[in-house]
């Protein structure tokens, strides 16, 4: 994809990460709001080590890169994870 891909998806995952935290700090009850921070940090988590892994900046830890790296269990997770996270802004208060 080159540098400008590179960018672009750096880019997709910083907005994931803001819009998570968004949806976190308008959740209508404490758990929503600590279910909302524990799976916007899990994905950022990954995709910021991934990311420090192909730039040889830390060691190989095998993690794939969110919704990007082949693996069929990997992106069932995230899949429902992001469905539990977009549950929780349905019901999110009105600002």
């Amino acid at each position: 994809m080159g540098f400008i891909g590179c960018i672009i998806v750096i880019a997709l995952f910083a907005i994931f990460v803001w819009r998570g935290i968004l949806i976190a700090m308008r959740a209508p009850d404490m758990f929503g709001s600590l279910l909302a921070v524990g799976i916007t940090t899990l994905i950022g988590t990954q995709a910021i080590m991934n990311i420090a892994v192909v730039t040889s900046s830390m060691p190989n830890t095998g993690i794939p890169l969110p919704f990007f790296s082949y693996g069929g269990t990997s992106l069932v997770i995230l899949l429902c994870s992001v469905g539990i996270l977009l549950n929780i802004s349905r019901q999110t208060k009105k600002v």
